[in-house]
């Protein structure tokens, strides 16, 4: 945080005007004045100098452009965020993770479901398919799909991102690809055990445009 004008309590300061000249070493109060007659502020930005030193600027249109660098700067570093899920995910659990991914989106990030499989959970991959495109389903209002579910080793994965939002002028503020087709879920391979229970679910829709 930045001293301003009377916060500012150094004996002797050097001042650096608003085009960037040295005005050289004086008080705080003459620096103010030359701030002041020119509608300006006097900014401490290296109070570890010896003397300090202090700037005429205007502060709120400093404030402003710091603040525009600083959401820049969190826009361009987005995160993504891994959520894993087993077949047997209770409801109650399931219902967390799916509040836990709409906070992700919420705040810009990508989500990466990665459903864990074990045993003869593998021979009816068709039904777990089924599962997480349900899940997907579910979010569909705030995301959209980057990568369908595939199955990776003994993983199933999707990938989804925030939907465009629009700012106050009906504009975008991010683009975001068209969601793609849920991909079909492959046949369960034949097995006496039918698994464990799960809750059956439609397959995503396209989103709407």
């Amino acid at each position: 945080m930045h001293r301003v004008n009377h916060q500012i309590r150094f004996p002797q300061i050097r001042v650096i005007g608003v085009d960037g000249e040295q005005l050289g070493i004086m008080s705080p109060d003459e620096a103010r004045d030359i701030a002041g007659n020119e509608g300006l502020d006097l900014v401490e930005v290296a109070p570890q100098a010896r003397p300090p030193v202090c700037r005429i600027m205007d502060y709120g249109k400093f404030r402003y452009e710091a603040s525009k660098r600083a959401s820049a700067q969190k826009a361009a570093r987005v995160e993504v965020k891994t959520i894993t899920l087993r077949p047997k995910t209770d409801s109650h659990d399931l219902e967390t993770k799916i509040k836990q991914a709409r906070g992700f989106l919420a705040k810009g990030d990508r989500v990466k479901f990665v459903m864990r499989l074990r045993g003869r959970e593998r021979a009816h991959t068709g039904m777990w398919f089924e599962k997480l495109n349900g899940i997907l389903a579910s979010i569909e209002d705030v995301a959209t799909i980057a990568q369908r579910p595939t199955e990776e080793g003994r993983t199933i994965v999707a990938n989804v991102e925030p939907i465009a939002q629009r700012d106050g002028g009906g504009q975008k503020v991010q683009e975001a690809p068209q969601a793609e087709q849920p991909v079909p879920a492959p046949a369960a391979a034949p097995s006496a055990d039918t698994g464990p229970e799960v809750v059956h679910t439609n397959p995503i829709s396209r989103s709407r445009s």
